[in-house]
């Protein structure tokens, strides 16, 4: 295994977190936004106000886009996995 094979195997490790967890961080950095938003018009300064929401969009936002994300990760895995004895080397 070469250098260039560990810089591509990282390369392609971090876009593939980038990816997987992309639908939770936009979700939630969106419904902050609005509910900061929120705040700002309304003067309403509760802590859960923003907290509770933001979770569980988030979390709803696991389960839709779950399959999605499980694609991402088995396309990413199984042709390093399938490769093993070559990357060994």
């Amino acid at each position: 295994m070469t250098v260039d094979d560990v810089v591509y195997l990282g390369r392609d490790a971090m876009i593939v977190t980038l990816l997987a967890s992309a639908p939770m961080l936009i979700s939630g950095m969106v419904i902050g936004l609005i509910i900061s938003v929120f705040q700002s018009v309304t003067q309403i300064q509760e802590i859960t106000l923003t907290f509770v929401p933001k979770i569980v969009v988030v979390m709803a936002m696991f389960v839709v886009f779950m399959p999605w994300m499980l694609g991402v990760v088995l396309a990413f895995v199984q042709p390093l996995f399938g490769n093993f004895d070559l990357l060994v080397k």
